[in-house]
């Protein structure tokens, strides 16, 4: 498998580290993807520290690849850019980050939360009032991290992922804004036993009720991806229903937005950290955008309209079995599927391959 050759339809820069997708957002007539990025280094943390990488597309075909937005380049923020989301207020785009602080001489990593904005989605001016959120609660620990923000009901609200280590829980904690800048602390949103923390939390509107998602990093087994549906009062989020919908093996991270036309939209990091190293430069690019959907109480992810004429039936990497199906990999053991299924559908690019099983029900995302 050839991992230099150049990707077709799933966007990665021309060189350098990528991993999260941040700051996902519709503004002045494109598509924005933001990124954690090291752009001279194929390695993360050991030369450079993250930077935000920056493309944007009108269609989701046809990729430009933008000037990076964010540099560590500020004394809260020598650590690195860390993730973060992004939202437009009046006619500007607001850029909101994990600012991270390392002190000379040692390798602590203090997380705090900074803000850049731009009038035109190309050139970012940092607040100069950063950090905004300069310390984690007693509700929280030491990772503090990945900002996510957004409008309801009249105020701002921006969820932080975290974990506790007394009680080894992952949480998302709440805060709560007039203006973007003053933040004042709510409580605990939501949270997971048997976790070291969270990471990468979205929340955004789902018809009448919310669509909560987070990376969780359990203390005993692999990190994942999850995706719920339910209600949102008095800052806790009860959920509904909830799934993890890609359970492919080589997928992290996601980020959910909402686009001008009221769409739910994912977008992931592809293929994750386990394959930090594992080719001659950085392999990593991020998943189609993937339209989410909750129809007869099922959370759906399935490729936005605009992609779907890449769906074909068959692929030579995916092979049918009685029971269901494989995805051969190379040098790693297959990912094997066994259950019933009314349609499969795939996306094949290179060396990135998205089966798509009853049109989004399950997503199997896999590195070949």
């Amino acid at each position: 498998m050839d991992y230099l050759r150049k990707l077709q339809h799933h966007y990665r820069p021309r060189k350098g580290w990528v991993n999260d997708p941040n700051g996902l957002v519709y503004y002045k007539g494109y598509y924005h993807l933001f990124y954690q990025h090291s752009p001279d280094c194929e390695l993360p943390f050991r030369d450079q520290p993250m930077h935000w990488g920056h493309a944007r597309t009108s269609d989701f075909i046809t990729w430009e690849e933008l000037p990076v937005a964010l540099f560590p380049d500020m004394e809260y923020d020598n650590g690195g850019c860390w993730s973060g989301t992004a939202i437009v207020k009046d006619d500007i785009l607001y850029l909101f980050y994990a600012s991270v602080h390392t002190p000379e001489g040692t390798d602590e990593n203090i997380q705090t939360v900074s803000i850049a904005t731009s009038r035109d989605g190309i050139n970012f001016e940092k607040y100069d009032g950063n950090p905004v959120i300069d310390n984690y609660p007693s509700d929280g620990g030491h990772d503090f991290r990945d900002p996510a923000v957004c409008y309801i009901d009249g105020k701002y609200y921006c969820v932080m992922a975290t974990g506790h280590p007394e009680t080894k829980e992952g949480r998302l904690l709440l805060y709560r804004s007039e203006d973007l800048f003053d933040w004042q602390y709510e409580g605990i949103m939501s949270s997971w036993d048997r976790c070291k923390f969270t990471e990468c939390p979205s929340l955004v509107h789902a018809g009448e009720k919310y669509l909560l998602t987070a990376s969780i990093c359990p203390l005993d087994s692999v990190h994942y991806f999850h995706i719920m549906y339910g209600s949102f009062e008095d800052g806790k989020f009860k959920v509904q229903n909830e799934a993890e919908v890609d359970k492919g093996p080589d997928q992290y991270a996601g980020q959910v937005f909402t686009d001008h036309m009221g769409r739910n939209i994912l977008i992931s990091w592809i293929p994750g950290w386990r394959y930090k190293g594992y080719a001659e430069r950085d392999i990593g690019c991020f998943s189609v955008p993937r339209e989410i959907k909750i129809e007869n109480g099922i959370i759906t992810a399935y490729p936005i309209v605009e992609l779907r004429h890449l769906l074909k039936e068959e692929d030579e990497a995916v092979k049918r079995t009685e029971k269901g199906f494989i995805i051969e990999r190379m040098g790693r053991e297959p990912v094997v599927y066994e259950g019933e299924f009314s349609s499969i559908e795939i996306i094949r690019d290179e060396y990135i391959v998205e089966v798509y099983i009853d049109g989004g029900r399950e997503i199997y995302t896999a590195l070949l």
